[in-house]
């Protein structure tokens, strides 16, 4: 098990690394999910982003009034979209992924974004194959009927804390799941299970052989369900190129940015970051 470094203390953006911090989300929970991130490393001298995806620039209350917005979604225009968000910024950011925010984050990495990256229990992309039984067990509401694949899908509140509380109280899981969830589209659902069985690339496909990607940290909880480290390391596995690192942390569920002693995790994660951040390597031929 890989034990939690004390991470250094931080006066703010060290001058000439990135000053900008990018939170992605994941399915079943919005940008609201990421409100202590957000807050700690704006104490830290940060500017941070937790861009919403399209169609759900709404709170929580909202989308589980009339989730019709998250039904219509799919994964290409979150991935534009999100591609706008880093374009319109005046340098590469720090970019942050969890759960499928993770993936995101490694398509955003393909197509060239990011001073460097760190996804965490991250969903994968395409070509892992690795399906544990906790993770068909956690997300078999999605695929339980072939109808919601055009549908919006939320967990009940049992279902929640297998799939992302499952080591919290279960008041602090309720107290959770009433302020973080919202459905998840079935569409992009349905659509990552297919992908591995259609031909060519499909909407998560990333080059791993690609030779200037930013660097890449994957942090995994042990205690996760719905994506247990197994997914990550076999993601890791993939790529061939550039700096891709793995750390497993024993005791984090699935909802780990919300978990005791997440502000340690998440100022390693920052420094692994700083410290990785400007070391892409150029594309062969490149003066």
């Amino acid at each position: 098990m890989t034990e939690i470094p004390t991470p250094r203390a931080s006066s703010g953006p060290v001058p000439g690394a990135p000053d900008t911090i990018v939170l992605v989300h994941g399915f079943w929970v919005t940008p609201r999910s990421w409100e202590e991130w957000k807050a700690h490393y704006e104490a830290k001298g940060y500017r941070v982003i937790t861009p919403a995806y399209p169609g759900l620039q709404v709170e929580v209350e909202a989308l589980n009034a009339d989730p019709t917005p998250i039904a219509e979604l799919t994964l290409p225009p979150i991935v534009e979209s999100l591609s706008a968000v880093v374009e319109a910024l005046e340098k590469p950011p720090i970019l942050i992924g969890h759960s499928a925010g993770g993936t995101l984050v490694q398509l955003l990495l393909d197509r060239g974004y990011g001073a460097s990256a760190v996804v965490l229990n991250s969903a994968p992309t395409e070509g892992v194959r690795v399906l544990p039984l906790s993770q068909l067990r956690s997300t078999f509401v999605a695929f339980k009927n072939p109808a919601n694949r055009h549908r919006a899908v939320g967990l009940s509140e049992e279902q929640w804390r297998y799939a992302f509380t499952n080591t919290f109280s279960e008041e602090e899981s309720r107290r959770l799941y009433q302020r973080y969830h919202v459905p998840a589209s079935g569409r992009i659902l349905w659509s990552s299970v297919l992908a591995n069985f259609m031909p060519g690339p499909q909407d998560a496909a990333v080059d791993y052989a690609r030779p200037d990607r930013a660097p890449l940290l994957f942090i995994s909880g042990t205690e996760d369900h719905i994506m247990p480290p197994s997914v990550q390391r076999s993601n890791v596995k993939h790529y061939t190129t550039g700096v891709v690192e793995h750390r497993e942390y024993p005791g984090f569920a699935h909802l780990l940015p919300a978990q005791e002693g997440w502000q340690e995790i998440a100022d390693v994660a920052l420094e692994w970051a700083v410290a990785h951040a400007g070391t892409r390597p150029e594309p062969a031929g490149a003066q």
